[in-house]
């Protein structure tokens, strides 16, 4: 599958190249750095894509240490000396590429600490891969729901102990399959202040193993306010789907809220693809932003 179709066209997930539990939970960490640009899959890039400079921030690649070894992350910070508010960027996937740098960039503009570990770590390097089809069946397919919120808390504890960041006011924002991560990390860490979930699948992705429970399956139980932002027109996400998602996390209570944006597609943040769209972006991270204040992120 090509970038231009990537959202357009629905993919059996399930179908993709099976992975044990004893796979998922390699100890072999077979990305130790981050890659530079843009995935290949995603190119050639487009015209509006958004570059951020680091004026009055400062960036780094780092090592977060967790229970089995080292994950690299991206960090953007606010160069001024200082602890500041703290918001997990959850990656597509196409790994903390170019694209999940700028958004670190963007938040770190606005203040916050912006973290984005490379949660495929022990899974493959998805930034070599060129065909999206093959992105998801070996890699991506692999990748337990466990170790994500392990490797997010690893993520927050380096954030804590580096001496910049308030772990107290933690927020988490992500992308794709970043945004089904934001449902699952919301229902793992009640700690979690708010998340923004951007067209993250709601159901599709369990499988008995690696992943017990899509979004929709535990949505009543979620108690940190989830802001969804959602694309009305989704080959992976359907809009009853949705409806039954808003049904079921106002009876649990969280005050977490979905919006959905008409006439644009799965990816409307992403400037550097065909489906992104200026406008939706705009009004998406104004929401984002509002979301992580009410909440005091």
């Amino acid at each position: 599958m090509k970038i231009a179709d990537y959202g357009r066209k629905a993919i059996d997930f399930n179908n993709a190249a099976a992975a044990t539990a004893t796979e998922g939970v390699s100890r072999r960490f077979l990305v130790t750095s981050l890659a530079s640009g843009f995935a290949a899959a995603t190119l050639p890039v487009s015209a509006q894509t958004i570059t951020t400079d680091t004026k009055g921030i400062a960036v780094a690649e780092v090592k977060v240490k967790t229970a089995d070894g080292e994950i690299p992350a991206y960090v953007a910070r606010p160069s001024k000396a200082g602890k500041h508010p703290v918001i997990l960027v959850v990656q597509e996937i196409f790994g903390v590429h170019e694209h999940i740098k700028d958004m670190c960039r963007r938040y770190a503009k606005q203040g916050y600490y912006a973290i984005a570990p490379e949660m495929f770590s022990r899974q493959g390097d998805v930034s070599k891969l060129t065909d999206i089809g093959t992105i998801l069946s070996t890699v991506v397919s692999k990748v337990p729901d466990a170790q994500v919120c392990a490797d997010l808390d690893s993520a927050v504890a380096f954030a804590k102990a580096s001496g910049h960041a308030d772990t107290a006011k933690l927020g988490l924002v992500g992308y794709c399959w970043g945004g089904r991560t934001a449902w699952v990390y919301a229902h793992h860490n009640k700690g979690l202040k708010a998340a923004v979930a951007y067209y993250g699948l709601l159901e599709g992705l369990k499988d008995g193993t690696l992943r017990t429970r899509d979004p929709i399956d535990f949505a009543e139980e979620i108690k940190v306010p989830v802001l969804g932002l959602y694309s009305g027109i989704d080959a992976f996400v359907k809009q009853e789907t949705i409806a039954k998602m808003r049904g079921l996390i106002a009876k649990g209570g969280s005050g977490s809220e979905i919006v959905v944006f008409p006439n644009v597609d799965h990816g409307f943040n992403a400037d550097y693809r065909p489906t992104y769209d200026k406008a939706a972006a705009s009004y998406a991270q104004k929401l984002a932003n509002d979301w992580f204040k009410k909440y005091g992120v």
